[in-house]
């Protein structure tokens, strides 16, 4: 940790939003832990939204005094509703844009006291500014092993092909390290053709992990041990070394922290073990009016409790209305007429947000539907809850229902989400499955062994943690 005298400083820098800051804000803890200091940059963010994101950088920011917050300062930025580019190009280009600002703060700290930059992996435009100054510049990967694997290999499958994959459909892609991917699963800018302008900025964001010192990635060695080892292989990417990846999760957060006398846990309380199904789609993810319909209909003819986190639908997949303020969900508009009160004995619909971890680790809860979000995967892991995988198009979350079902055995899928609809007999049926069946008692057993193993691997001794050490001794043997 020191270098004579001197406490040494790590600096974070993600990209806003809830999915990448709050990893980061579980990666910062694990330094806090060993004994350096932490400060998180954030540039200011372009896009206003009060949806369930906002305030949450405020929130961490108040629950974390230990980590120090620096907001760079902000320069003109495009209004994403008038520009004809996609907003996630816009924001690529605005963290470009950014590394002036972030050298000079860089340069602020004494180097001596600088031990390393820990950027996400939108950010690699950093890395031109780490390496002008001789700073240990690392890439934290907040999703799994899997998808890095993927990730790595895609360029050298896409080099030189004159058509995007999405003309391949759902024909899986063989990739190593993982099972049979269908191409329909990428994520959705990948299958575009090459030449595509948001295809172009994804595939430059991944050849640059080999402009890093290393990989963090958020998992943990048993529960991507394939994908692990595949990432290992000199095969992965023929003709290159690629740098070094250490499994230091899993990170999520803990349970009790500051939730009490919520509504939600209240009635959990008064549930009994495992009999509760609680179903969310991320801080993002919203249904379609007839899609909750049908769902209310599914789990009042499945029979079992349910915890339902509902937000009001976008209305629209413009990538630009992602974004948007939306006001709490009209239950009464979005679900079927009597619904709430035929089910309020075994039922609670909340609006737009819940603590998800207390409620994944509360014993009430069962089973998890879920849009599979990394960390969302994670939490459920770690909480030792069987999965009903859910994904939505967003990201990789249908490359992480592939690992989640055919790799870690912890999940079922609900078929249906490929076409965007699921029916209100799948969902009662799969409820049925994973709370009452055979098939459900051995998804909960095998939920349980990773949870004890999760566990296990950030214990001293543990993989996890000997991976952290070994990257804090990588770095020391950099900067010597």
């Amino acid at each position: 940790m020191d270098n004579g005298s001197v406490k040494q400083l790590v600096v974070l820098y993600p990209v806003g939003g809830v999915g990448h800051v709050g990893p980061m804000t579980q990666l910062a803890k694990v330094f806090l832990g060993h004994g350096y200091d932490v400060t998180m940059v954030l540039i200011e963010p372009p896009i206003k939204s009060t949806d369930s994101g906002a305030g949450f950088i405020e929130r961490v920011a108040a629950s974390n005094p230990s980590i120090t917050f620096h907001i760079l300062p902000s320069i003109p930025t495009p209004d994403p509703a008038t520009s004809p580019k996609h907003p996630f190009l816009l924001i690529l280009e605005l963290m470009r844009q950014y590394n002036e600002n972030l050298e000079s703060f860089l340069r602020s700290i004494p180097r001596a006291r600088l031990h390393s930059l820990v950027i996400d992996l939108f950010c690699t435009h950093a890395i031109d500014v780490a390496a002008k100054l001789g700073v240990p510049v690392y890439k934290f990967f907040a999703s799994g092993a899997g998808t890095l694997a993927v990730f790595t290999q895609l360029p050298a499958l896409l080099a030189g092909r004159r058509t995007g994959l999405k003309e391949l459909g759902d024909t899986p892609l063989e990739f190593l390290g993982v099972p049979p991917m269908p191409a329909s699963h990428l994520v959705k800018s990948l299958l575009e053709h090459p030449d595509d302008e948001l295809c172009g900025a994804m595939m430059k964001i991944l050849k640059r992990n080999a402009g890093t010192h290393g990989v963090l990635v958020n998992t943990f060695e048993s529960l991507e041990s394939r994908a692990l080892q595949g990432l290992r292989d000199p095969h992965c990417v023929p003709g290159q070394v690629p740098p070094p990846v250490y499994a230091i999760g899993p990170l999520t957060g803990k349970a009790g922290t500051g939730r009490e006398g919520l509504e939600c846990l209240a009635w959990l309380d008064a549930q009994p073990e495992r009999s509760v199904v609680f179903l969310c789609w991320g801080s993002k993810g919203a249904l379609p009016k007839q899609q909750l319909e049908e769902i209310a209909s599914g789990l009042e003819s499945s029979g079992h409790r349910f915890l339902w986190v509902v937000r009001t639908p976008a209305g629209s997949d413009d990538p630009k209305r992602y974004w948007e303020r939306r006001g709490e969900a009209d239950l009464g508009a979005l679900l079927p007429e009597g619904f709430s009160e035929r089910t309020k004995d075994r039922g609670l619909v909340i609006r737009s947000w819940a603590p998800q971890v207390d409620v994944l680790n509360h014993p009430a809860t069962g089973a998890f539907v879920t849009h599979c979000g990394w960390n969302s995967t994670l939490e459920a892991v770690a909480a030792g809850v069987p999965m009903l995988c859910w994904p939505l198009a967003a990201a990789e979350q249908k490359m992480n229902k592939v690992f989640v079902t055919d790799d870690m055995g912890v999940g079922v899928e609900m078929e249906g989400y490929r076409d965007g609809f699921i029916t209100a007999e799948e969902i009662e049926a799969k409820v049925r499955l994973v709370l009452d069946c055979g098939e459900g008692r051995k998804l909960r057993e095998r939920a349980m062994e990773l949870k004890k193993e999760a566990g296990e691997a950030v214990e001293d001794g543990g993989s996890s943690r000997a991976a952290f050490l070994q990257f804090l001794s990588d770095v020391r043997n950099l900067r010597e």
